[in-house]
C-alpha cells in the first residue's frame, strides 16, 4: 500500500455500530464491564481508547512499524523513552538539538543519575569514544533543530548495536513521509505530532513507534501508569490531520526548496541551513535517507545583527512570529529567545546557534505571496 492511501485509511474502520466512515470520539473515561475484569478490551481510558488506539495503529502503519503509542506531547513521548533507562545509564545524542529535549535531560534526568553526551554526530564516529558498558540509547534527531544537521541513522545504528544500544530517532522535522528510521535500523521513532502529522497547529500530541514487542510493552506499561496519554478529541483531529500528510508535505517541500533558493541568492542574507543544498553537510546522506528536504530551515543576516534580526522578524506580515513548526501556515522563530532559550548561550554558541539565527517553518500558501513577503520585510532590514 502505498503512503497517501495509508494516511487516508490505515487505522481507520466504519464504525461498526453507525457505518459511520470517520472514527467516532469516544469521549468517555471509563467503559462497563460484563463481570469483574471481563471487557471489550477497553476498561479505563488512560489505558486505552478506541479514538487514540485507531490513531497509534494509522502513525504506527505510516512509519512501518507494528506498534504506536501516542502521548499528551512529544515531551511525554520522549520522557517515556527516557524511563526504560536506570541511573547510571549514559545516553549518547547530538549538540544540536530541540532545546526542550536538552532541558528535560539535563534539568531533569541528569539529578536522577543518567548521564548525557552532547556530541557532534554528523559523524557518527564522534561517537565511539564516548560508548562504554553504561551506553544504553543514542538519540538522534536529524534533520537537527535548528541548524539542520544530517545524521547517519544506518552508521549510528551499526555503532549501537555493536554496543547492545537502543536507538530513538526524533523525526519530526522529517515526518513520516520524507523519512522512515525504522527501516533504517532504528528501535524507535519518536514525533512531536503536534507539528507535521497534526498539520493544523491545534493539537499538541507526541508519539512512539517501534516494532519491538518488548518495548512496546515496556512503553505501554509507562504511559499507563505515568497517565501522559492524549484525550480522543486531539486524537480525532490528528486521524483528521494525517488524511492529508502527504499532500501537505509535497506543498512544503516545494515551498521550502523555493524559499531557501531565494534566501540564498538574496544579497542581505549570510547563511541558509537547508539539507537540499549541495554544499549543505552531509547532503549526501539527506539524499540517501530521505525522499526530499522538507520545508524547514534556518538562516543569518550578512551582517549578523541581533538587531536586524530581529527588525526583520517584526516586519514580516504572513510568517507569523510563533514557536512550533509544521503547521498549514508559514512560522518565523527566533531559536535563541524561543525553542532554544533553555539551552544556557555558551553551549548555544559554542554549537554554532548565534543569538541572530533565523528559523522558518514554511507553510503550504502561495509561493509568490510568501517570497513577495521575506522580500518586503528585508526591504526594510
Amino acid at each position: 500500500m502505498k503512503f497517501g492511501t495509508k494516511a487516508i485509511h490505515a487505522g481507520v474502520e466504519p464504525d461498526p455500530s453507525t457505518g459511520a466512515i470517520m472514527t467516532p470520539i469516544y469521549q468517555t473515561s471509563t467503559y462497563v464491564q460484563e463481570s469483574p475484569a471481563k471487557h471489550k478490551g477497553y476498561a479505563y481510558a488512560r489505558g486505552a481508547n478506541p479514538t487514540r488506539n485507531a490513531l497509534q495503529k494509522s502513525i504506527a502503519a505510516l512509519e512501518g512499524g507494528n506498534f504506536g503509542l501516542c502521548f499528551s506531547s512529544g515531551m511525554g513521548a520522549t520522557d517515556a523513552v527516557i524511563k526504560l533507562l536506570n541511573p547510571g545509564d549514559e545516553v549518547i545524542t547530538s549538540n544540536d538539538l530541540y532545546g526542550g529535549s536538552y532541558r528535560m535531560f539535563t534539568k531533569v534526568y541528569e539529578r536522577f543519575g543518567i548521564k548525557f553526551h552532547f556530541i557532534d554526530l554528523s559523524n557518527a564516529k564522534n561517537a565511539e569514544s564516548y560508548i562504554n558498558e553504561k551506553t544504553k540509547l543514542f538519540w538522534i534527531e536529524t534533520p537537527s533543530n535548528p541548524l539542520m544537521r544530517i545524521i547517519d541513522i544506518e552508521a549510528c545504528v551499526k555503532l549501537a548495536k555493536k554496543n547492545n544500544c537502543l536507538v530513538a530517532v526524533d523525526n519530526t522535522f522529517a515526518s513520516p513521509y520524507l523519512q522512515n528510521p525504522l527501516a533504517l535500523g532504528a528501535d524507535i521513532v519518536m514525533h512531536s505530532v503536534t507539528k507535521y502529522l497534526g498539520g493544523h497547529s491545534d493539537v499538541i500530541m507526541g508519539a512512539l513507534v517501534t516494532n519491538n514487542e518488548k518495548i512496546h510493552q515496556d512503553l505501554a506499561f509507562i504511559a499507563n501508569s505515568c497517565g501522559a496519554v492524549p484525550g480522543p478529541q486531539d486524537s480525532f483531529l490528528v486521524l483528521r490531520g494525517i488524511k492529508t500528510l502527504h499532500l501537505r508535505m509535497e506543498r512544503h517541500c516545494f515551498n521550502g526548496k523555493k524559499i531557501a533558493e531565494y534566501l540564498k541568492n538574496h544579497p542581505k542574507v549570510g547563511k541558509v541551513y537547508w539539507p537540499g543544498f549541495a554544499d549543505h553537510p552531509n547532503h549526501e546522506i539527506a539524499k540517501r535517507q530521505m525522499k526530499d528536504f522538507g520545508g524547514m530551515f534556518s538562516f543569518t543576516l550578512k551582517n549578523d545583527s541581533l538587531e536586524k534580526a530581529t527588525q526583520l522578524m517584526e516586519s514580516v506580515e504572513l510568517f507569523s512570529l510563533a514557536e512550533s513548526l509544521g503547521g498549514v501556515e508559514s512560522l518565523i522563530n527566533h531559536p535563541a529567545s524561543m525553542t532554544h532559550a533553555s539551552i544556557p548561550k555558551e553551549e548555544r554558541l559554542k554549537n554554532g546557534l548565534s543569538d541572530s539565527l533565523i528559523r522558518l517553518s514554511v507553510g503550504v500558501e502561495d509561493i509568490e505571496d510568501l517570497i513577495a513577503d521575506l522580500d518586503q520585510a528585508l526591504a526594510k532590514v
